[in-house]
């Protein structure tokens, strides 16, 4: 991966995690600055491996298809070209504007990464639409997932601390 796309996804995974922290630091006004930002560069890297690893995956469940086509040593990556409405999308429409705008700019992106897919393994446009969108939902519901679990690991430690 060059320099150029993994600034690019850093950059899509800032604007996911401010639009994940702001409200956090909107209703707490005790959150420290160096808090906030531990958050935020913690938040910026997590989202953009996220982003890094979705045609990844998306390519691994390509070569699950039973009818795929053997594989011929190429993986599909992000290019700055396919990374730049990625990052565009986290940017106009990270997540406090809107989750339906949010997820309508996901699945133009989503449908950019389509083509070069079914490219790339000789799959169908729909079998490489679906692949994208089987990784895009799964890696989006596992990162919710461990949000979720890390939040409420954290309201437990509190609650100890405060007894």
């Amino acid at each position: 991966m060059s320099p150029a796309v993994t600034v690019l996804l850093l950059v899509a995974g800032l604007s996911e995690a401010v639009g994940r922290a702001l409200p956090v630091a909107a209703r707490r006004s005790d959150v420290s600055p160096p808090l906030m930002a531990g958050l935020l560069f913690t938040g910026a890297v997590v989202e953009g491996t996220v982003f890094a690893l979705w045609p990844l995956t998306a390519w691994t469940l390509a070569e699950l298809m039973p009818f795929a086509p053997p594989p011929d040593g190429r993986v599909l990556t992000w290019t700055p070209d396919l990374v730049a409405p990625l990052v565009f999308a986290a940017i106009l429409a990270f997540p406090l504007l809107g989750p339906l705008l949010h997820l309508l700019l996901f699945v133009a992106v989503g449908s950019g990464l389509v083509a070069p897919l079914a490219t790339a393994t000789g799959l169908g446009w729909w079998a490489a639409a679906g692949c994208v969108a089987a990784a895009g939902v799964g890696l989006g519901v596992a990162v919710e997932v461990i949000r979720r679990l890390v939040v409420r690991i954290s309201v437990i430690e509190i609650r100890r601390s405060l007894a």
